[in-house]
């Protein structure tokens, strides 16, 4: 008998065990936190173009009078060639130019001027990529290209944000969809408590303020060879983290 005895328990503890393993962790009432993803991408439909002029004179007002005039006949050329882009005019400065001073012991004396220096930019911003090649050279018979940037318009931005909460939207889905296949439940035992989206956008950075420019001197209505602008592309992404319960 007591043969017996030792051969069956450990036949049951065998048998419990196999039971377990088979039906794995209760998730009766589990809260499940799944993370997701979505991205979408774009070419950019839209340009901000700087442009400048600076005049250097030992004169304040020949400097501010040819900057002036130059400003005036840049604006006229960009309103013509591209006339449903938008100008704004901005940084108009001016300042002082002294010279090198030597190495010296001696107490220094009160530095003198020896010029003026005056500038001013203007932003065009458009949509007619097209046509910015031209307009930048024709522009650039009086003017100088300070930076260009290129990213998405507002209309373009808008479509592409509800884009990319479809494409997050789907992607925790699918995920919600493999994590109950992985535990062995169906999605008709799970219901979707909070759907919590994150950071959207991550737009390109601004470019940086150009330097201060020490010589923009150029011929009044020299030809300009068109520059070639390659527009490139905007990907937006967003983050979402649903909760979903288990009955």
């Amino acid at each position: 008998m007591r043969l017996q005895l030792t051969i069956i328990l450990p036949l049951l503890l065998c048998s419990s065990f196999s039971v377990l393993a088979q039906s794995g962790p209760q998730t009766t009432g589990a809260t499940l936190v799944i993370p997701a993803f979505g991205e979408v991408t774009r070419a950019n439909d839209e340009a901000v173009a700087t442009f400048a002029i600076e005049e250097q004179d030992k004169d304040k007002a020949a400097a501010a009078s040819r900057v002036n005039q130059k400003m005036k006949a840049g604006t006229e050329i960009l309103r013509r060639e591209d006339p449903k882009g938008k100008l704004q005019t901005r940084g108009y400065y001016t300042y002082a130019v002294y010279a090198d001073e030597p190495v010296t012991r001696q107490p220094k004396a009160p530095r003198q001027a020896i010029g003026w220096r005056v500038g001013q930019y203007v932003d065009l911003t458009t949509t007619n990529l097209a046509a910015l090649p031209t307009v930048t050279a024709a522009a650039q018979r009086v003017l100088t290209l300070n930076g260009i940037h290129f990213r998405l318009s507002r209309a373009a931005q808008r479509e592409l944000d509800r884009e990319r909460i479809e494409a997050a939207y789907r992607n925790l889905q699918d995920r919600i969809g493999f994590t109950l296949q992985a535990m062995g439940r169906s999605p008709a035992d799970a219901s979707i408590e909070t759907v919590d989206y994150e950071g959207s956008g991550q737009y390109a950075p601004q470019p940086a303020a150009a330097p201060a420019m020490r010589s923009m001197a150029m011929q009044a209505d020299a030809a300009v060879a068109e520059p070639s602008f390659e527009p490139g592309e905007t990907t937006l992404s967003m983050r979402v983290v649903g909760r979903v319960k288990l009955k």
